[in-house]
C-alpha cells in the first residue's frame, strides 16, 4: 500500500517530498522531527493506528493537515470530510487523489490551516476515541553553530534560559533551542525534570546532591560536572529530603 500511494502521489504531485513510516510509532517520531504540513494516515497501522496517531497530533498548536486512508466504509466518512482535511477510500484512484492534492495546494497557499486541533478532536470524539493526555517531550531539534541536531530528551543534563533562546546542556556541549523555558516546562515530564530556578530546569537523573554556601543559598551538584546550579528559594522544598 505504501508503494502504491507513493507512486500515485508522484504522479499527482511531482514536487511533493515524501517521507515514509513503517508504523504509527515511527510516524509519530518522524512527524515530531520533520514537522510536515501534510500527513497521510492509514487507519490500520501497527503500533499506533491512524486514529490514535491523529489524537496525538491534534494536541499540537499547529497540527498538519491530515488525510486519512481507509478500506472500510463503516467509518464515519462525513465526519472525516468535515473534521480531517480529507479521506481517501481504498483503492485510491488517481483522479480522486488529484482532487485531494488540488485542495491541499490551495490550503497550503492560504494563511490559515484548513483543519484545527478542535475539529480533529471533535472527529475523534465522534468515533469514540479519547484524546490522550499530551505525552512528555521525547526529542528536541537544537542548533549548534550551523548544525541542527535531533537530541533525545534523555541526553539533556539541564536547560537554562538564554535571552530569546534556551540553552540545552549535554554531555558533549551546549545547543540552543527557540522554545522559551516556560513553554518547555509544560512539555517535560515533571518527575524527570525539576525546575530549580526561574531560568533553570535540571534532569533529576543528573543531580548528585546539594550544598549550601556561606550565604545560605542552595546549590545543585551535577554528576560528573564541575558547574553547580543555584536553587531559588521558591524551589528549595524540592530538596528537603536530600
Amino acid at each position: 500500500m505504501l508503494d502504491y500511494l507513493q507512486t500515485q502521489l508522484a504522479a499527482a504531485w511531482p514536487a511533493l517530498r515524501v517521507t515514509r513510516a513503517a508504523n504509527g510509532i515511527q510516524a509519530l517520531a518522524l512527524i515530531d522531527e520533520l514537522a510536515p504540513q501534510v500527513v497521510f494516515l492509514d487507519i490500520q497501522m501497527p503500533g499506533l493506528n491512524g486514529i490514535e496517531l491523529a489524537a496525538r497530533l491534534c494536541q499540537g498548536a499547529r497540527p498538519p493537515r491530515v488525510v486519512f486512508t481507509t478500506a472500510y466504509e463503516h467509518y464515519t466518512l462525513q465526519a472525516f470530510e468535515h473534521a480531517a482535511f480529507d479521506y481517501l477510500l481504498k483503492p485510491i484512484g488517481l483522479e480522486r487523489l488529484g482532487r485531494t492534492v488540488a485542495r491541499l495546494k490551495e490550503a497550503l497557499a492560504a494563511p490559515a490551516p484548513a483543519a484545527t486541533p478542535d475539529a480533529l478532536a471533535a472527529l475523534l470524539r465522534q468515533l469514540g476515541v479519547a484524546t490522550p493526555a499530551p505525552a512528555p517531550l521525547q526529542w528536541i531539534r537544537a542548533a549548534r553553530g550551523q548544525e541542527t541536531r535531533l537530541v533525545a530528551i534523555d541526553e539533556v543534563i539541564y536547560f537554562q534560559s538564554n535571552d530569546k533562546y534556551t540553552s540545552v546542556y549535554l554531555a558533549d556541549g551546549e545547543c540552543l533551542i527557540r522554545t522559551p523555558l516556560s513553554r518547555l516546562k509544560e512539555q517535560l515530564d515533571a518527575q524527570q525534570f525539576w525546575q530549580i530556578h526561574r531560568g533553570v530546569i535540571v534532569a533529576a537523573r543528573h543531580v548528585a546532591g546539594t550544598r549550601t554556601d556561606f550565604r545560605g543559598r542552595l546549590h545543585v551538584r551535577l554528576k560528573g560536572r564541575d558547574e553547580q546550579l543555584v536553587v531559588s528559594r521558591n524551589y528549595v522544598d524540592l530538596f528537603k529530603q536530600m
